[in-house]
């Protein structure tokens, strides 16, 4: 992922409101979400190039989404797919602290990277920039290519969104896809820099993208309710666009074992 908005414990009705795009190389070979042959109790697209994922959740209700960190001064050879993070930690039954500690003796191997690893009861950050593992407070954050809630221009747009949204008495599973669909570039002044050139800073300050080999691929939304409900819809675009060529829904219960 490369923008993530999500609210924890911030509802009365659902423990966890998560929206997302992935954003990527429109090349990059992808399978879309769907529970894994291998991994039967697993939901989660896949980057067939490196054979990890970006966002997933079990039937367990252990949830994880990852997000590079923007460094072009980080340089690793033969670096494994930071994607495998995400499966690993929705393959095993640790709490997310557990996880995240293990994860954190190994963590130097990788390209820069942030993890949000969770439960309904609790929700886990860390980056291998920071190197330190943090309680995410019941609230609202948002996170992109640097820490979480770091306040780069998309993401307190897409903050500001979600709390507007969260302030009315009910909403529709539509206005969590509009809080990712905002397209316009941040002012020159606003722009983080990350050290690249300024031309492509801007290019991918929006909240979608759309560039011409670069931009927004896919949406998802994830929403945990307080009994245990899990709905999770992924909408895949059209290069460049955000016409949907493909939706993918799931609804299931957590498992209570």
């Amino acid at each position: 992922m490369c923008l993530i908005v999500f609210a924890f414990k911030n509802h009365p009705r659902f423990d966890l409101i998560f929206a997302a795009n992935r954003d990527e190389f429109y090349g990059r070979p992808t399978r879309a979400a769907q529970f894994w042959d291998d991994h039967p109790t697993m939901l989660a697209g896949k980057d067939l190039s490196g054979g990890g994922t970006w966002m997933g959740i079990n039937r367990r209700g252990q949830f994880a989404a990852l997000t590079n960190f923007r460094d072009p001064s980080i340089s690793k050879e033969n670096a494994p797919s930071r994607g495998e993070i995400v499966i690993n930690y929705l393959k095993q039954k640790k709490n997310p602290t557990a996880f995240l500690q293990q994860l954190k003796s190994q963590s130097a191997k990788y390209m820069g990277f942030n993890m949000l690893a969770g439960t309904p009861a609790g929700v886990m950050h860390y980056s291998n920039q920071e190197n330190t593992i943090n309680t995410v407070e019941a609230g609202v954050h948002g996170l992109s290519n640097h820490l979480l809630d770091t306040p780069w221009p998309k993401v307190k747009r897409a903050k500001s969104g979600l709390k507007t949204l969260l302030s009315q008495a009910s909403f529709e599973e539509e206005a969590l896809f509009d809080i990712l669909k905002h397209d316009r570039p941040a002012p020159d002044n606003k722009l983080p820099n990350t050290g690249i050139p300024d031309d492509l800073e801007k290019q991918i300050s929006p909240v979608f993208i759309k560039g011409e080999e670069y931009g927004t691929r896919s949406s998802t939304i994830l929403l945990i309710d307080k009994s245990g409900t899990v709905t999770f819809e992924e909408r895949i675009f059209t290069n460049g666009t955000q016409d949907v060529d493909e939706t993918n829904q799931f609804e299931f219960e957590i498992e209570r074992r």
